[in-house]
């Protein structure tokens, strides 16, 4: 009795909370919301006698998802009433697409059959003599370790195609040239100088920089059109 108490009083509080989440209109509250909705799911899979997928919870998606979420809202200045906008202009869209996913939803639960071996299971949910862990461990890494792999793929895909989308090729940027820095010379990276004791940097010269050698394109330009700049600047050298 108490087992199905503390279910429903967890699962109605994780319903309220999702939809908390979805129809907030300050974004932290809404991670805030959703940070509630972990801790309850995280409480059922304790209920359901999960509980390493309950730790794991608290402390993937509570301790490091959702903490990333609420600093990444709460350093961004997004400007939400700007967002909110064009909501009416993409109405029609979010219509369709929430149309489509609901007869999606109507197809699956409607041909939803429960397994006549069901009930056993629920009265014995982890085999004879094997660990909560255990068992997990043995059904992810063997019975469906492909499946795995293709899910991490499938994460290793967005990961790389959310680099792509955001990366930004700046003027000011540097970029690594391994082959120009493995063939450099000790003599054209390394000066090797006899500081006075006491003396200060002005006094020794300054600080010394990098000897960075101009690409070949930029001097042929500046030999070509640059009016004489070119050969001034190397006579000065």
């Amino acid at each position: 009795m108490i087992t199905l108490t503390l279910f429903y009083l967890f699962s109605a509080v994780l319903v309220v909370s999702a939809a908390m989440v979805v129809s907030s209109r300050n974004p932290v509250h809404a991670v805030l919301f959703l940070i509630l909705a972990f801790f309850n799911a995280s409480a059922l899979f304790l209920v359901a006698g999960a509980e390493f997928l309950a730790m794991i919870l608290v402390i993937v998606y509570v301790g490091a998802v959702a903490v990333l979420f609420l600093f990444v809202v709460m350093m961004l200045d997004v400007d939400f009433d700007e967002l909110r906008s064009g909501f009416q202009r993409y109405l029609p869209i979010g219509a369709a697409v929430g149309a489509v996913l609901f007869v999606e939803l109507l197809i699956v639960f409607g041909g939803w059959k429960l397994a006549p071996d069901a009930v056993r299971f629920h009265a014995s949910p982890t085999p004879a003599g094997v660990s909560n862990t255990e068992a997990i461990g043995m059904l992810m890494y063997t019975d469906y370790i492909l499946l795995f792999q293709l899910a991490g793929l499938v994460l290793l895909v967005a990961m790389v195609g959310a680099i792509v989308l955001t990366l930004r090729d700046r003027k000011t940027s540097r970029h690594q040239d391994i082959s120009v820095q493995t063939s450099r010379r000790v003599d054209e990276t390394l000066a090797m100088v006899s500081v006075p004791l006491g003396a200060s940097v002005t006094e020794s010269g300054g600080f010394l920089r990098p000897i960075v050698e101009e690409p070949e394109e930029l001097v042929g330009h500046d030999d070509h059109g640059g009016h004489g700049h070119g050969h001034d600047n190397h006579g000065h050298h």
